[in-house]
């Protein structure tokens, strides 16, 4: 596993717990022989945060939750209405087309 970047390895541990601690994350990557600098550990959380991969929450001043996003959240009802909405408009744009199916 050691051939793998830090942010695979980072996603792995979380993907594995569901949800855990900064903390827990932290001692569990450290366990596995990672030792990450806390600059480049939040670095990694931003960028996972930022490809969703993950969501990260505040539960105390210095204690952060992280949580892996699972396939089936990222298409939320908002997203799929969207999504059709979209669709309609697409073949919408087509004159002439409305009903020759």
């Amino acid at each position: 596993m050691a051939s793998l970047p830090l942010i695979n390895q980072a996603y792995e541990k979380i993907k594995e717990n569901g949800s855990l601690t900064d903390e827990e994350l932290a001692k569990s990557l450290t366990k596995s022989g990672m030792i990450i600098p806390e600059d480049r550990f939040n670095k990694i959380l931003l960028d996972l945060e930022i490809l969703g991969k993950i969501r990260v929450s505040w539960l105390t001043k210095d204690t952060r939750r992280i949580e892996a996003i699972t396939e089936e959240e990222e298409m939320d009802e908002v997203d799929l209405q969207n999504k059709e909405s979209m669709e309609k408009d697409y073949e919408a744009s087509f004159p002439g087309m409305e009903n020759n199916e």
